[in-house]
Order: C-alpha cells, then sequence, then structure tokens
C-alpha cells in the first residue's frame, strides 16, 4: 500500500514550470528521500502534497485522500516541517506546543500529553518552561518537529530537517526519524545531506522540476555504475590494469584510489575467477572489497547538465 501517489502533477507560476509531471509512489511506513538542487521544485511538490496549493495539472492521492477533493482531509493527515519554522520566542517550549495543539483541536489534556511525549523523546523536557527566543538553532529544530507531530499525522514532510545543526543534534534528528519510521509513520523529507539520505531513506527520487530517477540507494548505484570489486595489490597496480582488462567477463577496470576498480556483472561468481588469473599471473593480490559509489557519486551524475 502507498501513503503517497501522484500522476503527472504538473505546477506553473505563469509562464514558469515549476513541477513537471512528476509521477511516483511512496510506500507506506518508508522513509522517502526527495533529492535535487536549489530551485528545483521540491518546496512547491510538498506544498501541493500538503494540499497548501492545487496543481495546474494530474493528481495525486495522499494518506488516502484525492488532492483537490479532500484537501481538508489531506491536511489533517499530514505533519510538515518547513525549511524555516516559524515560532514564537516569547512563549515558552509548551506554551508554544499547546497553542499549535489548539489549532489542531486537539483537547487540553491530549495536548498535554503529546507536548511531553515528544519533547522528551527530543531531549527538550527540561527546557520546556523556557522562552524559546533563548534556544539554540538546533533545539529551535527539534521543538518545531515536535510541532508538527502533535496531531499524530500518518505523514511527516521534513524540509532540510538538520540544516545547520551541529553534529550532535543531527543525530539526535536523524535518530528520530529512525523512531518515527519505525512507528510506522511515512517520512517524505528533503534534504542536500546525502550520506544522511544514504543513511535514513529507503527509496530515493532525484528530482529537476521533473523525476529524473528513483529506486532505492542501491538500484541507483547499480543502474548508473553496475557493480564491481576494489582489488588492493602489493606495490603499484597500474601494470596489472591490462591483464585484468583482458578477462572475458571484466566489463571495465580504472585505477582508483591506490587499487584496480574492476566492472563486473555478477562479482559473487566472478570474484573467484578474478583473483585466481591474477595469482596465476604473477600478481601479489592483498585483498579485495565490493566497489561502491558514494550517493554524491549518483546524485551528481543524475542532475549533471547534459
Amino acid at each position: 500500500m502507498n501513503a503517497i501517489e501522484t500522476t503527472g502533477l504538473t505546477r506553473r507560476f505563469g509562464q514558469r514550470l515549476a513541477v513537471e509531471d512528476l509521477s511516483l509512489a511512496v510506500p507506506l511506513g518508508s522513509v522517502f528521500g526527495f533529492l535535487g538542487p536549489n530551485g528545483a521544485g521540491k518546496t512547491t511538490t510538498v506544498r501541493m502534497l500538503c494540499a497548501l496549493i492545487g496543481p495546474t495539472a494530474g493528481t495525486a492521492c495522499v494518506a488516502g485522500k484525492r488532492l483537490g477533493a479532500e484537501d481538508a482531509a489531506i491536511r489533517r493527515n499530514v505533519g510538515i516541517l518547513t525549511e524555516t519554522p516559524g515560532l514564537y520566542d516569547k512563549l515558552s517550549a509548551l506554551e508554544n506546543l499547546r497553542f499549535f495543539a489548539r489549532l489542531y483541536d486537539l483537547s487540553e489534556a491530549r495536548a498535554l500529553s503529546q507536548a511531553e511525549h515528544y519533547l522528551r523523546m527530543l531531549g527538550l523536557w527540561e527546557r520546556r518552561n523556557d522562552a524559546v527566543g533563548g534556544f539554540s538553532k538546533g533545539m529551535r529544530q527539534k521543538l518545531a518537529i515536535a510541532r508538527s507531530l502533535l496531531h499524530d499525522p500518518a505523514i511527516v514532510f521534513l524540509d532540510e530537517p538538520t540544516a545547520g545543526l551541529d553534529p550532535q543534534a543531527s543525530r539526535t534528528v536523524r535518530d528520530f526519524i529512525k523512531e518515527l519510521r519505525a512507528e510506522g509513520r511515512t517520512i517524505f523529507l528533503t534534504t542536500h545531506n546525502l550520506p544522511e539520505a544514504d543513511e535514513l531513506c529507503d527509496q530515493i527520487g532525484v528530482f529537476r522540476t521533473r523525476l529524473l530517477h528513483s529506486g532505492t540507494p542501491e538500484q541507483l548505484r547499480a543502474t548508473l555504475f553496475g557493480r564491481g570489486t576494489l582489488l588492493r595489490l602489493a606495490g603499484d597496480p597500474a601494470p596489472w590494469r591490462d591483464t585484468v582488462a583482458a578477462l572475458p567477463f571484466v566489463q571495465g577496470v580504472e585505477l582508483r584510489d591506490g587499487g584496480l576498480a574492476v566492472r563486473l556483472s555478477n562479482p559473487d561468481e566472478q570474484n573467484p575467477l578474478l583473483a585466481r588469473a591474477l595469482v596465476a599471473a604473477g600478481a601479489n593480490l592483498r585483498y579485495m572489497e565490493p566497489l561502491e559509489h558514494s550517493l554524491e557519486d549518483v546524485y551528481l551524475e543524475l542532475v549533471k547538465t547534459p
């Protein structure tokens, strides 16, 4: 079952095309990473999916509700953390959450229960009575995340949740996102932190006005770069490049990181053949390791200008 489904979702602002023909499916209970450069249309997409603005064309279903026909129901079922969340500096953390809980029509008892739950989870309970104006950026960000969850939304949209945070605060937020996923919530995450996306996301969509590619991080790596093995040899690996390239099952070989990066269609079956061929040729093979590409490699390959 999918938490979010879109078909041909499009948004224009006058003559400017902000989102073009977006069709995607986000499984229920997953973390979906929505990656793209500034100005790519990510925020416009989130605003449409949260029923804050309407599409120019196309359809969407969010939390089982149809965009355009059930917008109020969509807004009740989603939580959103914007890139620059607004909080009331003169109010305490608890007062902020109680105020926003009233906007969600939560009872006072429910508001206090939810506020305590999330303030404790995010390490802010001891500061609940302090004015937010004295909070650090990380504390404000965590409070804004708590605010987005007060009404127990099934889907949470997080726009750059760790931007500008120190490593400790970033880790707290990432661990919290994992807890939300474990509870069965669906997380729609926009971020420029690619290691963070690699760590958290079940699926990733790379977006620049239109969806360029989507899949698991592993699928994206395999689609763009294939699979392979990094060979570590004693001494200079360069003299052995031609030997490896001549093997019939090798799809490509290059020098990388002081070793030989070998592209293979099936490393599990071909690594033993590769090792035997090198040893037979007289090479001193130290060890082999999977050839890995970072999510940054994938992202830059997909968004680069043709």
